[in-house]
């Protein structure tokens, strides 16, 4: 049994899938205070600042504690969170015809050990259809996505290859925790 400190549902199923057993709790952190000079800096500093939160509510001694997050980049750029229709509709270019790369970073703290990973997936992506890309925007799914986008919904059908495991893209490389858990 862990702690995941995460409120997300595509985490704890992750961590059902793999038929880990944990509970699920956790102390925010602000991303927005960070500042960074690329995204794999970016995404250790924002689990880093989860981790040492979630650590001081917690501790690590009646469950081991899990804390991840996860970056979207492509073409140099972090693709955060959209805050309107147009911020997405860059952010959805941005990945058009191009690699983006999905970042995950997770610490993992039990009395035995403490691991930290970084690993990352490539999506290539061919070019999105304009009509399909504003029938996307339209339907407001982009909403509170990194990259305003999930592989396993709009940009599915646009991969035409893939670099890295599918669960690191969905926010916890469960591939690398199984072997410490």
């Amino acid at each position: 049994m862990l702690r995941l400190a995460s409120s997300s549902q595509t985490r704890s199923q992750l961590l059902q899938n793999a038929g880990i057993a944990f509970v699920q709790e956790n102390v925010d952190f602000d991303e927005d205070v960070i500042v960074a000079s690329s995204p794999k800096n970016f995404v250790y500093q924002a689990t880093l600042g989860k981790y040492e939160a979630n650590l001081a509510a917690f501790g690590y001694e009646d469950f081991p504690l899990l804390v991840a997050d996860t970056v979207v980049t492509s073409q140099g750029h972090i693709l955060r969170k959209a805050k309107c229709l147009s911020d997405a509709r860059n952010i959805l270019m941005t990945q058009s015809g191009n690699i983006t790369s999905i970042i995950t970073c997770m610490i993992y703290h039990s009395k035995e050990k403490k691991i930290i990973d970084i690993s990352q997936t490539d999506y290539v992506f061919g070019d999105f259809d304009m009509d399909d890309l504003e029938r996307y925007l339209t339907s407001g799914e982009w909403r509170g996505k990194a990259g305003a986008c999930m592989v396993e919904g709009f940009c599915k059908s646009y991969i035409k290859e893939v670099r890295g495991y599918e669960s690191t893209a969905m926010g916890l490389c469960v591939e690398v925790l199984r072997t410490f858990v």
